[in-house]
């Protein structure tokens, strides 16, 4: 395999558009996720338009062992990763205290430790050969405090600032390696119902997966730091939000998170 791509939470959303635009640049693909008929499915028909080859590992990340078993097994196959895009990760509402402990840190195992270490799995193959991109997939919910969905703002806030800070280690060193933070906002994906967030009416402004998937995987190969899909979201987050009083802030999220039925 050449120019390989390892994509986590390949199966739906933004993750299956990041395999579609990295086979269609002829890169092959190593797709990750829970759902083993999703991702043949995928391989297939990207097998089939590109002419690439698509290895597909189901896993579950939210397993403690999960990201050395994946470093491990691409081991063994001699398959290097030039590509590392974490995607995978998952939300949940309601009231912090009222929430159950467990899917909580599920979430926190998924959207933080298993990125942390397959990011640090691979990192040093990167560094040694000089080359290597990954995106980080966070959110614009990271920027902020995110009442009513307080660990899943919390998680993204570790993978933005988690991010930039690795970035500017390999550029202080010349790595030629670099880390890409995509802040997307509201997506049309499959978070909103493993999330319970319907009814909530932000969603029905979301973009579509493949619209920031694209802003992602074009950011990525240019080394950006911080990628947000969305001007306007960009312009609020960084020169408006910060000036503004906490607690405003807190009310406007909780309330941009408060479900209408």
């Amino acid at each position: 395999m050449n120019n390989v791509a390892l994509i986590t939470g390949a199966s739906s959303g933004i993750g299956k558009e990041l395999a579609r635009f990295h086979a269609a640049r002829g890169g092959d693909l190593v797709i990750v996720a829970r759902r083993a008929e999703a991702l043949q499915e995928l391989k297939s028909e990207l097998e089939s338009q590109h002419g690439t080859q698509v290895h597909c590992i189901p896993m579950d990340l939210t397993v403690p062992a999960a990201p050395q078993q994946l470093f491990d097994q691409l081991a063994e196959e001699r398959i290097e990763v030039e590509y590392l895009m974490n995607n995978a990760g998952f939300g949940g509402h309601g009231v912090f205290h009222e929430r159950e402990a467990a899917k909580d840190n599920a979430m926190i195992q998924l959207n933080i430790v298993a990125l942390t270490e397959l990011t640090r799995l691979f990192l040093p193959q990167m560094v040694e050969r000089k080359r290597g991109r990954i995106l980080n997939v966070a959110s614009t919910a990271g920027f902020i405090p995110g009442p009513l969905q307080a660990i899943y703002y919390a998680t993204k806030a570790y993978v933005l600032s988690l991010s930039q800070a690795i970035d500017e280690e390999l550029r202080s060193r010349g790595a030629n390696v670099t880390v890409t933070a995509l802040c997307p906002g509201t997506v049309a994906t499959e978070f909103v119902a493993s999330s319970d967030l319907e009814g909530n009416n932000m969603w029905d402004r979301a973009k579509s997966p493949a619209s920031v998937a694209k802003v992602g995987y074009e950011a990525m190969l240019k080394g950006k730091l911080v990628a947000i899909n969305e001007l306007s979201l960009s312009f609020l987050l960084n020169w408006i939000v910060p000036f503004l009083p906490r607690r405003m802030v807190l009310r406007m999220s909780r309330q941009s998170m408060e479900k209408s039925a």
